[in-house]
């Protein structure tokens, strides 16, 4: 039983690698792959069985049908509101409302993904297989997110819905003014390159910044982990404890930074893809007049406490 929970602590790449769990090659169906079946069912459930909490109750409740039920649905509420106030709006103004399901949507997934490889899913297989079937073997578990094809079709969605989105409300002529980054037309050959290239590399940064950042910090606790039951078996109960007690703190406080990361990580990635659709949505002479309040009045964005933020 303790060989199994400290092999699979030893053993860093298991708790990132994928696994083929039937099928080969392309169409494959692995370990990351039902994970990730896991997460987007998981993620449809709580976020139907939240929106009924929060949504207006019936006549006969009173008053109290305006107050949401549940914590975790008024956790999810106040997220919301401060997603669409605070991070939405101030750069999308008012085409506000036609992006927040889908950047909503893409902030809760990626959330629980990444919340979902602190599950220690892959550990308990270990030890209950090695309990029961005297080897060792895994079927889910892991992050998703931790999986650059994962994010790669992440990245590839919001890429797709930012031109896309950028072609639709600008017409042909003002996206690929976009280009152009308002330069005189003799400095074209230079920019439009570079606002090319820069359009490939926005995809990729996301895709490898998210990928990253869940890959490491699963390795890094692993290989802390490491060290509880290693440092025992190298130098013995005397010498050991003490190293594997320091390590075993050093994991728990990696584990709680993990959980921070994976929800800025959410943060960053959707932060990003609302910065990216409102440079494509927002034609570049219309600086004068995006910037017209939410609320229905005009303020400079200068003067606005959610002022957008400039990529």
């Amino acid at each position: 039983m303790l060989n199994s929970v400290i092999t699979a602590a030893a053993d860093p790449l298991g708790h990132v690698l994928d696994k083929e769990l039937f099928g080969s090659g392309t169409f494959a169906f692995t370990m990351n792959t039902l994970s990730l079946v896991v997460v987007g069912i998981a993620t449809i459930l709580l976020i139907r069985a939240a929106a009924k909490r929060i949504e207006v109750g019936s006549e006969s409740e009173g008053s109290e049908r305006y107050i949401t039920r549940g914590t975790f649905s008024r956790i999810l509420e106040v997220m919301v509101l401060f997603l669409r106030e605070k991070v939405f709006r101030p750069q999308l103004g008012p085409h506000t409302d036609k992006f927040t399901p889908f950047l909503l949507t893409l902030f809760f997934f990626i959330w629980f993904a990444n919340l979902f490889g602190m599950i220690p899913l892959i550990d308990l297989q270990y030890l209950i297989t090695s309990l029961t079937l005297g080897e060792e073997k895994k079927v889910i578990g892991g992050t998703p997110t931790g999986r650059l094809a994962v994010t790669g079709a992440l990245a590839t969605i919001a890429f797709v819905v930012w031109h896309v989105s950028g072609l639709r409300m600008n017409g042909v002529k003002n996206w690929a003014a976009h280009f152009t980054a308002g330069a005189p037309w003799f400095i074209w050959p230079v920019m439009i390159p570079v606002e090319i290239i820069g359009s490939i590399v926005k995809p990729a940064a996301l895709c490898i910044r998210l990928f990253a950042n869940m890959t490491a910090g699963h390795v890094l606790l692993a290989v802390v982990l490491g060290f509880t039951g290693g440092a025992i078996g190298a130098v013995g109960l005397v010498g050991g404890i003490p190293v594997a007690f320091v390590a075993f703190l050093g994991s728990v406080a990696i584990f709680f930074l993990e959980v921070f990361v994976s929800t800025l990580q959410a943060f960053i990635f959707t932060v990003l893809t609302t910065i990216f659709i409102s440079q494509m949505v927002h034609h570049h002479h219309e600086d004068d007049h995006h910037a017209e309040s939410y609320d229905g009045h005009e303020h400079s964005m200068a003067t606005d406490e959610a002022a957008a933020v400039t990529a």
